[in-house]
């Protein structure tokens, strides 16, 4: 079982503003593609829900209902960051996860936090017919390979 994935990106001109700083909004991008970067690892789609493929986990989505952000650090043109994403509780239908954006994740000195996210999503299936989505509860296959993060990993003062 896993509590925590990490995911390197480089930050692309497309994601800056005029300064070639980040923009803010690219945060919330960076944290999805980690998300779905670890659902990769763990042997999932994060789009389970077009032609029947033998094999696929349970078809399941997970629509954000919170997104949030802090931001301590720019980010600029050409950097590279290390997302960590940390399992912060898991519901009978809801994940929350925690983000830490690491700057110069290659330097013990130089490490530091650049940014800080939290993701909740609900596990939902969709009628096939009708494409309307309901909330559902987290199928076992999911579950058997999540578990929460121990006390002390995610930082304190970081609390919703």
């Amino acid at each position: 079982m896993t509590h925590r994935f990490t995911y390197r990106k480089r930050v692309e001109f497309a994601d800056t503003d005029v300064a070639g700083i980040m923009h803010f909004s690219n945060f919330f991008r960076f944290m999805e593609v980690a998300e779905h970067a670890f659902y990769r690892d763990l042997g999932f789609s994060v789009h389970p829900f077009q032609e029947e493929k033998e094999g696929e986990g349970p078809k399941v989505g997970w629509p954000r209902v919170h997104a949030s952000a802090d931001f301590r650090l720019p980010l600029r043109f050409e950097e590279e960051v290390e997302i960590e994403l940390l399992i912060e509780e898991i519901r009978n239908k809801t994940i929350s996860y925690f983000f830490q954006f690491w700057k110069n994740p290659d330097s013990e000195e130089e490490r530091a936090v650049a940014a800080n996210g939290r993701f909740t999503v609900v596990c939902v299936s969709m009628d096939p017919e009708t494409r309307k989505m309901k909330a559902v509860a987290i199928p076992d296959e999911w579950r058997e390979k999540l578990s929460v993060a121990p006390e002390g990993i995610i930082p304190e003062g970081s609390n919703p």
